[in-house]
């Protein structure tokens, strides 16, 4: 019978360098995952025995591991916020440098709802759900948030999650492509667009490349297309309220030219930009609109 030691090792080595940067972390994952126990057990128990089904699924995993499947796909589940997410093929993987779009939302949100004045939100293209549940998680006060998203697979996903975190009747999921089905104005508008350009495919893990939904990481040739169009379309449908907050993930390169679109759109708001963790431009926030 093989141990839990053992599977680690021969884990870690089908997984080994060059193929997967994270072997070790990886193997362990996968292998509590299907064994359904904490990473501490592996430590405590290494002579552990497990069974042959649960070996076979295991290897099973990690042959599609080293394949570049990304290990959240692989398990359902990612990480976002403090709190766990249902994910698959349908959806991004929520990313640790989007928690930036959070909280900046909630730095927002906050003070409104202590000055007595409580915010109508939304967030578009919201895929797995991660922003707006978290959002709602975190500012119970909210009452209630929009999300959209043009894909009906993903909205599937958000719902689970909704369900998950118990939100379903506070995140209001909707169906539409960007602002077309928000039934009323917002003080506040997320959105974590695709906005990686085609011309920079190659240059993308494989990881994300050969198995993240096109549709939900590229956006024309410079990443731009979708966040041109919610720019327009937020302006000529009247999306905010008079002050609203427009709050925008960008890519690390797109910064001087996203500004200067957003102030031909709207000439007198102020817009500023926050950095993520790796000092990387990463979140617009335009404010104080006067058209």
């Amino acid at each position: 019978m093989t141990t839990l030691q053992d599977a680690l090792a021969q884990g870690k080595s089908t997984l080994g360098y060059p193929n997967v940067r994270s072997a070790q972390l990886d193997a362990q994952v996968l292998l509590c995952h299907v064994l359904e126990i904490e990473r501490a057990t592996l430590y405590a128990y290494p002579e552990r025995e497990i069974s042959p089904l649960q070996e076979q699924q295991y290897f099973t995993l990690i042959t599609r591991r080293k394949l570049h499947e990304p290990v959240a796909y692989l398990t359902g589940h990612k990480e976002f916020y403090g709190l766990d997410f249902y994910v698959n093929k349908q959806v991004l993987i929520p990313r640790p440098e989007t928690e930036l779009l959070v909280e900046t939302a909630l730095e927002v949100i906050k003070p409104s709802i202590a000055s007595g004045y409580v915010p109508v939100v939304a967030d578009i293209g919201t895929g797995s759900g991660a922003i707006p549940i978290a959002i709602a998680i975190e500012e119970p006060r909210l009452p209630y948030i929009y999300a959209s998203d043009i894909s009906s697979d993903a909205l599937e996903i958000a719902h689970i999650n909704c369900q998950r975190h118990h939100v379903t009747e506070r995140v209001r999921l909707l169906q539409g492509d960007l602002v077309s089905l928000l039934p009323e104005p917002v003080d506040l508008l997320l959105a974590n667009l695709p906005y990686v350009g085609t011309d920079e495919m190659d240059s993308l893990a494989p990881d994300v490349r050969l198995y993240e939904p096109y549709e939900a990481l590229f956006s024309g040739p410079d990443g731009l297309n979708l966040l041109r169009r919610l720019g327009e379309e937020v302006h000529r449908c009247s999306v905010l309220k008079p002050a609203g907050v427009l709050l925008l993930e960008i890519g690390y390169q797109q910064r001087e030219q996203l500004t200067h679109l957003l102030q031909e759109i709207w000439p007198n708001a102020t817009i500023t930009c926050r950095q993520d963790n790796a000092g990387f431009d990463r979140i617009l926030q335009v404010e104080t609109f006067k058209n």
